[in-house]
């Protein structure tokens, strides 16, 4: 993705300077490299440990320093729900019928969830795994909260959306079987890529 987007920026260089007049007739190398592209997601793991001196350690499945974020176990499986703001904080503990933890002075800003995270986030679990997933979607949903379902693969091939969006192929294999792989994309009206087969036999 870096590369791609490397590949983009020179293009768009190239067509303003063509735009200006200016023609200097050299390209440019787009260096590019797996770990930097990784690196790009670290957020503020950088600046924490340069002003702080903070190295931060794994955080399992909530999102550091952002509360309440994070998945939570429903009966049918594990749910996301992002309620980092104040105001999307407040929406949430009303849809769980907690009105207390609404306007409990202990989560009145993130600094303070942060500080009460433990015990915000028991309530939470309570709340997610007394009910299935489709419930507690439909909740967030009715105030706005973001959220959504954890996928497994089956989740995807059987999803409604993804199949719409034709997001799979069909290669044929040396055998004569047929395979389904992701299909490609970003899709262009156009030229739209495919895969034209799939590969030949081991050995």
């Amino acid at each position: 993705m870096n590369a791609t987007m490397g590949i983009l920026l020179a293009l768009v260089k190239r067509s303003r300077q063509s735009a200006a007049g200016v023609t200097c007739g050299l390209g440019q190398d787009v260096d590019a490299s797996i770990v930097e592209s990784v690196f790009g997601m670290l957020e503020s793991c950088v600046p924490e440990f340069d002003s702080l001196g903070e190295v931060r350690q794994p955080s399992g499945s909530s999102l550091t320093g952002i509360v309440p974020t994070g998945t939570y176990p429903c009966q049918d499986g594990a749910f996301m729900i992002g309620a980092n703001g104040d105001s999307l904080f407040k929406r949430l503990m009303n849809a769980m019928e907690r009105p207390d933890l609404a306007d409990d002075p202990r989560f009145a800003d993130n600094a303070d969830r942060c500080a009460h995270k433990e015990l915000l986030e028991e309530a939470i679990v309570a709340w997610t795994s007394s009910r299935p997933s489709a419930e507690v979607q439909a909740a967030c949903n009715a105030v706005s909260v973001p959220c959504g379902p954890i996928f497994s693969i089956k989740d995807i091939m059987e999803d409604e959306h993804f199949q719409a969006r034709q997001c799979f192929e069909d290669v044929r294999l040396p055998d004569g079987r047929t395979l389904k792989v992701p299909a490609i994309g970003p899709k262009l009206s156009i030229s739209p890529g495919g895969t034209d087969h799939g590969g030949p036999r081991l050995g």
